[in-house]
């Protein structure tokens, strides 16, 4: 057996980053950008008014000053002129400042006078005692200027999408989505929906795994459920051509009925490693195998969600040009007491405190158990041979909500 490490990096050597393709920012989210984006226009282009009122200029400010109200300006429609000594401009939030305008007196402190009619109707305003002595104006590129950048890679999220566009860039270049083939393994396997006999159970990992690894920007196909026969899991590998990552569930093992890795060699298989010291997930392996990386899984249900937080979730985003690495941990403070670990690293199933504050492995850890997996929402790592361990020591915990 090798080390999660060891087997972490031998999965990582099989994700170089894929191509990469241009899209339309509307088709972005989610997607990991592949080169940097400059801004092409500034925001805002213009000073701008931050609120509601009249456009002065601000050396003629102060309580009592009069002011004649000479054109308006609102957003996208802006005064054509210029402020003289003694005008003013109605003005509305985001419109741009007139030429001559440095300050923006808000409605609420002035009183507005009409007079006349028609050609000779006038406006003026009164700026009244205790008025605010912000400036109400938005700066131009005080957001950010034109060529600003927004570096590369990062996964784009919504606010990113919102940015983008406007620095005025409909397009963005981004890595492609990693096409990842499911296939599960095994007699026993019926899918949801179906009628079981009483000896079979229902497949449950290919949907788990789908979920997990779209959440991650790849595109996940479940293919037909292959049966424990050479000819079905040489059908199956046939319908993966073409993925980047091809995914087995079950049969990894060796008992006589696990037939994975025996087919995979005969296809060619170049496999990386066998076993690994962990649990849940001992059995697992890793190689090449038509052209794509291959990663086999273990049955177990519990077993196969968290190697795949382990192992497939860092690879579909090495394989999106992400930084290569481990999951992230975070060190949490037990609320309950572990005993010591044995000769594997121990990815336990454990849930946080409401506060965050501390955490706590749930009471059943065997790896068949999909409903305290549905329960926990991180994981607490035991390192091999690491002590027993007290309430309030901190321990390295992956948060994540693994039913997410």
């Amino acid at each position: 057996m090798i080390s999660v490490d060891e087997a972490l990096a031998a999965v990582l050597a099989l994700a170089a980053p894929l191509p990469t393709e241009t899209v339309d920012l509307a088709e972005a989210a989610g997607r990991v950008l592949a080169s940097p984006v400059v801004a092409r226009r500034a925001q805002p282009p213009f000073a701008a008014s931050a609120m509601d009122g009249y456009a002065v200029r601000q050396d003629e400010v102060a309580a009592g000053a009069r002011f004649r109200v000479i054109g308006e300006a609102a957003a996208g429609h802006g005064f054509d002129g210029a402020l003289e000594p003694g005008q003013a401009v109605r003005i509305f939030t985001g419109a741009p400042l007139p030429r001559g305008a440095d300050r923006v007196l808000i409605q609420e402190d002035v009183d507005r006078t009409e007079g006349g009619r028609g050609d000779d109707a006038t406006v003026s305003i009164t700026l009244r005692d205790g008025f605010d002595t912000a400036r109400y104006v938005r700066p131009a590129g005080g957001d950010f200027d034109i060529g600003a950048t927004i570096p590369a890679p990062r996964r784009l999220r919504p606010a990113d999408l919102a940015l983008i566009a406007a620095m005025n860039q409909p397009r963005v270049e981004v890595f492609r989505r990693p096409d990842v083939a499911l296939i599960a393994t095994g007699d026993e396997l019926v899918m949801p929906g179906e009628d079981p006999s009483p000896d079979q159970i229902i497949a449950s990992n290919s949907f788990g795994l789908k979920a997990m690894l779209e959440a991650q920007g790849a595109r996940a196909r479940m293919l037909p459920i292959a049966r424990d026969d050479r000819a079905s899991l040489e059908q199956a590998f046939e319908l993966a051509r073409g993925a980047d990552l091809v995914v087995t569930i079950g049969g990894a093992s060796v008992g006589d009925h696990d037939l994975v890795a025996g087919v995979a060699g005969e296809r060619g298989l170049d496999q990386a490693f066998y076993k690994v010291a962990m649990r849940p997930g001992k059995p697992l392996m890793a190689g090449r195998l038509d052209g794509a990386a291959m990663i086999g899984l273990p049955g177990n249900p519990v077993s196969s969600m968290v190697c795949g937080l382990v192992f497939l979730v860092p690879m579909v985003r090495a394989m999106q040009g992400l930084p290569a690495g481990p999951m992230p941990t975070r060190m949490v403070p037990l609320s309950a007491p572990l005993e010591a670990n044995g000769r594997r690293a121990h990815y336990m199933r454990a849930r946080l405190d409401e506060d965050g504050s501390g955490v706590a492995a749930l009471d059943r850890q065997d790896s068949s158990l999909l409903s305290v997996l549905a329960a926990s929402d991180a994981l607490i790592v035991r390192p091999v041979g690491d002590t027993a361990r007290g309430i309030g020591e901190r321990v390295p915990v992956i948060v994540q909500r693994l039913h997410d």
